[in-house]
């Protein structure tokens, strides 16, 4: 894949995330959005993994020019295959369901994501804890204890995106926009209800569904002291192009994108208006 960035693991990892502090109540986090690997992961991935099936595609770009709107966003540069920042630093299960962790073993079609005796060694893998995961984390935690200083609240908005039907999480089809406020407890009432509300009737959703929340919604929606997280897990069916999905290409949509990203500004429109 010539989008996919070779980065040597010596003694540091440089460059873990992109961010951009914004002047506005809401941050938007996108964890799995990356595409780069390590030299670790290039020699050792599979041939199907290294087309990286399971990426959240395009979010930054669905999301448009945060920036311009004064949202600060914070998106991971290495893949989840390299380290998923959406798991606990001690791997510890958030599902009784079949899921993949920390360091993904398998991918979501159940296919290993790792060549035989290829695996990333421990050290491999505590290097990318200090310096990919614990890196995103504090600068999340860090924005927003800044932005609750300065508005009194913040809101945290956890991007991602997924393929409609994953036969290993869940059965059928999911809808389109699957949110997850873990069963309202990592946000205020108004948080869910506001991005609910905006979405135009052509999209379908649920709420707390099989998508609940993963670690960042979970560790740091905190209503009760002010900061409030709420995680969308959007059908890739609604901007992907479905005919190549099928052949292993991850392509724009050119119909479907420009409906979605406009949607998606109504989204952000709308958690910016909320009144906490």
């Amino acid at each position: 894949m010539s989008n996919v960035e070779l980065q040597p693991v010596h003694s540091r990892i440089e460059s873990p995330f992109e961010f951009h502090q914004g002047d506005s109540p809401l941050l938007i986090s996108m964890p799995h959005s990356g595409l780069r690997l390590t030299a670790t992961e290039e020699e050792s991935l599979t041939d199907k993994a290294k087309r990286l099936p399971d990426t959240d595609w395009y979010i930054p770009e669905l999301y448009g020019d945060l920036a311009a709107r004064g949202v600060s966003v914070i998106s991971a540069n290495y893949s989840r295959y390299v380290i998923d920042l959406n798991r606990p630093y001690d791997d510890a299960a958030l599902y009784t369901s079949k899921t993949t962790g920390l360091f993904p073993e398998i991918l979501f079609d159940e296919s290993p994501t790792f060549s035989a005796g290829k695996e990333p060694t421990d050290a491999h893998h505590a290097l990318c804890k200090e310096q990919i995961w614990r890196p995103y984390h504090q600068q999340i935690e860090d924005e927003l204890a800044r932005i609750k200083a300065k508005f009194g609240y913040a809101i945290l908005l956890d991007a991602h995106s997924i393929a409609a039907e994953v036969p290993m999480l869940f059965e059928g089809k999911l809808p389109d926009f699957n949110w997850g406020t873990n069963a309202g407890e990592s946000c205020a009432p108004a948080v869910l209800k506001s991005a609910q509300a905006c979405l135009s009737i052509n999209y379908s959703q649920v709420a707390n569904g099989r998508f609940k929340g993963g670690y960042i919604t979970r560790g740091f929606g905190q209503p009760a002291e002010g900061i409030h997280a709420i995680q969308l897990e959007l059908s890739q069916a609604t901007y992907l192009n479905d005919e190549l999905v099928k052949q292993g290409q991850y392509l724009l949509d050119e119909d479907k994108f420009p409906v979605i990203q406009k949607q998606l500004r109504k989204l952000v429109d709308a958690l910016l208006s909320v009144k906490l």
